[in-house]
């Protein structure tokens, strides 16, 4: 199966970049399941339902979220009748939405999707490791599901590590987002589980995780805030994670990062570009 998992998509630089290019990536690649994360998709706070589709419509079969699920307050709504919309599972028990989907490829295979939250210098939500462990204990890998996709919404670059080493083996692919910077530690881990501390952000790199650089540094460098960040509005950059997992197992065969834009040296999956 061919995985493409896309990082935090950040106001309308990284929506035009996801539009634009998405609908080529999933013919070129032919790709079976695309995962993007949108948190921060309605002007780098939040999601709206009509950008959610947007989305959905441009090729992603699963949105997924993290701290920012709820700064559009539409979404408390209408995340109950969107079933590919994923918050992360570790919200206490009645918070709207759901931790986990499944979704169906054109080929009938199912990928569990499942969204966490950490908790150092995060919000003190309940433990993303139990909470995953209960999504993927109601649907294993290779008895109920074809491939699982962990999106790790986390600060800590430990946390997100943790993560990836105490799933491996029974998951195809945990990968971190949050800080809108890719790192450059994609691999496979002994137990076969596809990894990578942070895929990175769908957005304008010509600015500070997303957002215009004048504002953030200002206020850096003099300790007072004086206005609300603003997503930049240059061009956009994709930035993710391309996985191809063995149909047998579930998991992982090949990964490699994925970066196209004009911000950032550009890396694609090479062994689905013969």
């Amino acid at each position: 199966m061919r995985l493409l998992f896309l990082g935090d998509v950040v106001g309308r630089p990284g929506r035009i970049a996801l539009t634009e290019r998405l609908p080529q990536l999933r013919a070129r690649w032919s790709l079976d399941c695309v995962v993007v994360n949108g948190e921060n998709a309605a002007a780098g706070y939040g999601i709206t339902e009509a950008i959610c589709q947007e989305i959905l419509d441009a090729g992603a079969d699963a949105v997924t979220l993290g701290n920012h699920s709820w700064d559009q307050r539409e979404a408390l709504v209408f995340i109950e009748r969107q079933p590919r919309l994923v918050r992360p599972a570790n919200y206490p028990p009645g918070t709207p939405g759901r931790g986990a989907a499944m979704v169906e490829t054109a080929k009938g295979q199912r990928v569990l999707v499942v969204n966490a939250m950490g908790r150092v210098e995060m919000e003190p939500l309940d433990c993303p490791f139990r909470a995953v462990e209960e999504a993927i204990g109601q649907a294993p890998l290779r008895e109920v599901v074809d491939a699982i996709v962990i999106d790790i919404h986390a600060e800590a670059t430990s946390e997100k590590q943790a993560f990836g080493w105490n799933f491996d083996g029974r998951v195809s692919l945990t990968v971190g987002t949050h800080t809108h910077v890719p790192t450059a530690d994609t691999r496979i881990l002994p137990g076969g589980s596809a990894f990578q501390t942070d895929a990175g952000m769908c957005g304008d790199y010509h600015s500070v995780i997303g957002f215009d650089r004048h504002e953030p540094v200002r206020r850096l460098i003099q300790k007072t805030p004086l206005q609300r960040w603003e997503a930049a509005s240059g061009k956009g950059t994709l930035c993710g994670v391309a996985v191809e997992t063995d149909d047998s197992t579930g998991l992982a065969l090949k990964v490699s990062p994925v970066r196209i834009g004009p911000a950032l040296v550009e890396q694609m999956p090479l062994f689905w570009e013969n």
